[in-house]
């Protein structure tokens, strides 16, 4: 990838919040999560972990209880088919900056694959439940874990949203 293309991509995406039903192509889950992977991490500790929810029951359980926290009754993961949930080990002063960093490359990768993608939050609140626990224990994982985000993925159903511009006053230099 030329480096243009890269700028390009970090210029352009952006979080779709209406998805076709359609699953994402297994190598290209992989692909996303790999990248995922390869976020910076605090002294290399590599403490965040991401559970792959494509199981349409457990993705449906997950979004009702992400609804239940936020005090609605529609689905927070507007439709998306693939759920991506970024934890991290309690232990680790870092963990909620590796974590978002983790967000950050399954956000644009997929972005680069042609998927959509939007971090949906109360994962936190989701994983600190007994339901969460549950689900953690039913996976084998073991370890105190919070959770940082959902990175929900899918094909984006309608027109891609456009830029916002930028805020004045971003940046300040000190020379």
């Amino acid at each position: 990838m030329e480096n243009e293309q890269l700028f390009t991509l970090m210029q352009t995406r952006r979080s779709i919040r209406s998805y076709k039903p359609d699953m994402i192509p297994k190598e290209t889950l992989d692909r996303i999560i790999a990248a995922g992977t390869y976020a910076a991490t605090g002294m290399n500790r590599q403490s965040p972990i991401i559970l792959a929810v494509t199981d349409k029951e457990t993705r449906d359980r997950l979004s009702k209880l992400n609804a239940e926290i936020m005090g609605a009754e529609n689905d927070p993961f507007y439709g998306a088919p693939v759920v991506l949930i970024v934890l991290a080990d309690k232990s680790i002063p870092t963990r909620v900056y590796d974590g978002s960093l983790v967000m950050g490359n399954l956000m644009l990768a997929a972005h680069a694959l042609g998927i959509g993608s939007c971090w949906i939050h109360r994962a936190k609140e989701e994983f600190e439940r007994p339901e969460g626990q549950k689900i953690l224990k039913s996976l084998g994982i073991e370890g105190e874990y919070e959770g940082i985000g959902h990175c929900i993925l899918g094909y984006p159903d309608g027109e891609y949203p456009k830029p916002a511009p930028r805020k004045e006053n971003w940046v300040y230099y000190v020379n």
